[in-house]
């Protein structure tokens, strides 16, 4: 945070600070100075806190609006106190401390301001329950809010003031040897390396390795109601090259699960086969190029490249593979499928969507061009159709293996990726360079002739209409209300065009861009994502159904079939 331009001189000189300094020597000077307030540091508050309310992607509750309150507020002091110490640069004048008056007009604009505020989040958190049919609504968590946005702010402001007083001991340390500026300007450097070190190095390491301990643990337990396979067409179970206890809690529920050929039969009313799933866990081999090789060796045991349809699926987080995308490649395929995957991390979707992004483009490379190097040597008539798929990270990972259109186009019969992450690099290629014209929520990319995106893919028709959609299909679902999609650091200081443009259909009308604030709203959307009825937020279902028969192209489906499946792969709610 910046310095507290009512005590703290320009340059780091010694005076004012320095008898601050003697106040401090007691506890009780501390907490007094603890609840000091400079006025235009509160109504940088008060504004952003205010402007906190305004609707984001997803509703969110009480705890979590008073969080982001609190982190808007305590950003909003800060500019307050920079905006202020800048005008007085300008005017040349020292601090003045602010009028009785001045606080008491603050105090009384603060109550209205923020009441209104208050007021018209939880109208606008009301309209998008609605848009989405949530129905959960804490009113003991929305009281708590004010409450919980001043805890946070003051919390945050201790932390800044605590960073200022190490950087005034470090000037004044420093001014024995160089000038008052150099001192003042060397010992920010300093506190600003050492805060980004401790919170980007110390910090992150500290939690990343605890979750990673945590989940290992929870990694070497199987899902309720799952249990090893006694088919030999799956990673697990009789015959497998890879044993049952090596999948992983994520790989043990892919392989233990599943639509059988009674089931897909049931459905197709056709004679079925029984569809192969093959899997590779974290303690199947040391690294993703061994895991992948273990993975397409099970796979060619267990018949996978006699099937017509292999799908290559990239995992999210903890290897965990979406039972709607795989369920419904097989029952469209009426079991005449196989799929693979492979484990590359122990850490849940959301955290490993922030720290091992890497691992997923390793994974997902390995694993496609494992398959890929049988599947080439294989005579042409008999190759399977090679489909590609992910969700969220694995959709990052899934795109690692090609360089482009052209590469998907050739070297696939099929893509469906759902909730792209922002940082996705064809997803961003294909995006950024969309025809002139075209919503950034709906691209149009090279007339949709190899790659289009769409948000309901049951709408039948996927633009651009008219437009031939030959050969390879490559489809991204991504529904205007995923944060994962339209997150990105960018949002804290410039507007993208999916929030300048007319809104998406779950989004409200009233979601504008408000610099430093969207980007906090849409991060504290993140961890809430899938959090939402199925077709909104990261929630993606019944939506493969559809999106899978516009890849694949099955024959013998009318749309009465494809509504009992997706009732099939989303049970409607009572």
């Amino acid at each position: 945070m910046a310095p507290d331009a009512q005590t703290s001189p320009p340059d780091g000189s010694p005076g004012r600070g320095e008898a601050e300094d003697a106040e401090r020597a007691n506890g009780s000077g501390r907490f007094r100075r603890s609840l000091r307030f400079t006025l235009p540091g509160c109504w940088g508050a008060l504004l952003l806190a205010c402007l906190s309310f305004t609707p984001s992607l997803l509703p969110r509750g009480g705890v979590l609006q008073g969080l982001i309150a609190g982190i808007s507020g305590a950003i909003g002091y800060g500019l307050g106190v920079i905006a202020a110490y800048v005008w007085r640069a300008f005017a040349d004048r020292e601090a003045r401390e602010a009028s009785y008056g001045s606080w008491r007009v603050f105090v009384i604009c603060g109550i209205v301001l923020f009441g209104l505020s208050f007021g018209f989040g939880q109208y606008w958190q009301h309209e998008i329950r609605e848009l989405m049919g949530v129905t959960d609504y804490n009113v003991a968590t929305a009281v708590a809010c004010p409450f919980i946005a001043a805890l946070v702010f003051w919390l945050l402001l201790l932390a800044g003031r605590g960073l200022r007083r190490l950087y005034r001991w470090l000037a004044r340390h420093l001014r024995r040897w160089i000038g008052p500026r150099a001192a003042g300007v060397v010992g920010w450097v300093v506190v600003a390396g050492l805060t980004w070190s401790v919170i980007s190095g110390v910090l992150l390491a500290g939690i990343v390795n605890t979750a990673n301990e945590a989940f290992s643990v929870r990694d070497t337990t199987t899902p309720e109601g799952v249990h090893q396979p006694t088919s030999a067409l799956r990673s697990g179970g009789p015959g497998s090259l890879v044993p049952w206890d090596t999948l992983g809690y994520q790989g043990r529920a892919f392989a233990g699960s599943g639509p059988t050929a009674r089931d897909i039969g049931a459905f197709t009313h056709r004679p079925a086969q029984e569809p192969v799933r093959a899997y590779a866990g974290l303690e199947t081999a040391d690294d993703a190029e061994a895991r992948a090789e273990r993975a397409v060796a099970d796979l060619r045991r267990a018949g996978g490249f006699e099937r017509a349809n292999l799908l290559v699926m990239t995992t999210t987080g903890s290897g965990w593979v979406d039972p709607a995308a795989v369920n419904s490649f097989e029952y469209l395929g009426n079991g005449d499928s196989a799929t693979v995957a492979l484990q590359y991390s122990y850490l849940p979707s959301w955290l490993s969507y922030l720290v091992d992004q890497s691992k997923a483009r390793e994974a997902g490379r390995e694993l496609f061009d494992a398959v890929y190097d049988v599947w080439s040597k294989l005579p042409q008539d008999q190759r399977p159709r090679l489909f590609v798929a992910g969700e969220s990270l694995g959709s990052f990972g899934g795109e690692a293996a090609f360089s482009g259109e052209y590469d998907l186009r050739n070297r696939t019969a099929g893509t469906l990726f759902a909730g792209p992450p922002n940082f996705n690099t064809l997803f961003r290629d294909f995006s950024d360079h969309r025809e002139a014209g075209t919503p950034e929520i709906e691209p149009v990319f090279r007339q949709g002739r190899t790659v289009r995106f769409t948000d309901d893919p049951t709408a039948g028709t996927i633009p651009p209409e008219g437009e031939p959609w030959n050969g390879t299909r490559v489809l991204y679902l991504m529904h205007p209300s995923d944060p994962i999609v339209w997150w990105s650091p960018n949002l804290a200081l410039s507007e993208p065009d999916w929030i300048g443009e007319a809104p998406g259909s779950d989004v409200l009308e009233g979601m504008v861009w408000i610099p430093f604030v969207t980007f906090w709203q849409v991060t504290a959307d993140l961890p809430f994502s899938t959090g939402v009825p199925d077709g909104h937020g990261h929630t993606y279902k019944a939506a493969y159904v559809d999106g899978w028969n516009a890849v694949m192209r099955p024959s013998g489906f009318t749309p009465q079939d494809l509504d009992r499946l997706r009732d099939i792969i989303q049970p409607p709610q009572d």
